[in-house]
């Protein structure tokens, strides 16, 4: 076997949550492109089916839309369960639904800590259980979890407490998981954002103001990094590529975690 085969993907299938756009549509991209099925999950599931089409007519594989509110664990079960109706196996589970407000932290509404919390790391946790049972009786399986940089840095300037808990929640969760799950052939593994020039955050950097002065200040690569930048890495860590790689968090931030 050549050492490219082993990042094949063929006969596959991935789950992405917010995978309608930004990070989760370029990642769902690269693992098409490697052959794998795709269940574009998402809030938005008119947006998440315009992505599925546009996935299944340029990569030639099989994928569909499904509406997901990840921060409701009943849902998160039905998701589970109606994607197992239709495939009969889940092989890669990639959680990439997540928020982040912007606030300083002695004016955050229990509201907003909520809502970031329930989505960005319950939001983790009962998709990974869910989809982990189907994982258990299949005796294999690989969760990648999108946690960030903020999970080991505090950012600057813009306050964001309750986002860099949930992601340093999500980084331990990953440990966990791979700890307990390793003995049914699941392997955990989380990638670590840093600045990533999203469409969410596209015109802070067209606009060049003083929050996208600091973060490419602060940056050794003096730039964001491209949502397709991503792809080769959970390429890596969904396939056989990576098969002795379970419990880790791989940093992707252009440097920032350096200083």
């Amino acid at each position: 076997m050549h050492v490219l085969d082993l990042f094949r993907l063929d006969q596959k299938l991935a789950v992405v949550t917010g995978g309608a756009q930004g990070l989760g549509k370029a990642m769902a991209e690269a693992m098409a492109d490697c052959g794998a099925d795709i269940a574009v999950l998402d809030l938005n599931v008119d947006k998440a089916a315009e992505t599925a089409k546009y996935i299944e007519n340029k990569y030639n594989v099989k994928a569909r839309a499904f509406q997901v509110n990840v921060a409701d664990a009943d849902t998160c079960y039905e998701v589970v369960e109606e994607i197992c109706k239709e495939w009969g196996h889940i092989d890669v589970l990639l959680n990439n639904a997540g928020i982040c407000i912007n606030e300083a932290a002695e004016n955050v509404p229990l509201e907003n800590w909520h809502k970031v919390i329930d989505i960005n790391m319950n939001g983790v946790w009962y998709m990974s259980q869910a989809v982990g049972k189907i994982m258990i009786k299949q005796n294999h399986g690989n969760i990648i979890n999108i946690s960030s940089m903020s999970g080991f840095i505090v950012n600057d300037p813009q306050g964001q407490v309750s986002y860099n808990t949930s992601k340093a929640g999500v980084s331990h969760m990953t440990k966990s998981l791979a700890a307990e799950w390793v003995k049914y052939g699941i392997r955990v593994n989380s990638i670590a954002p840093g600045y990533m020039d999203t469409d969410l955050v596209h015109k802070t950097y067209e606009e060049d103001g003083v929050w996208a002065r600091r973060w490419n200040s602060l940056t050794p690569m003096k730039r964001p990094g491209k949502p397709e930048e991503l792809g080769p890495l959970v390429v890596y860590l969904a396939s056989d590529a990576s098969t002795y790689m379970t419990g880790s968090v791989v940093l992707c931030d252009g440097g920032y975690t350096i200083w």
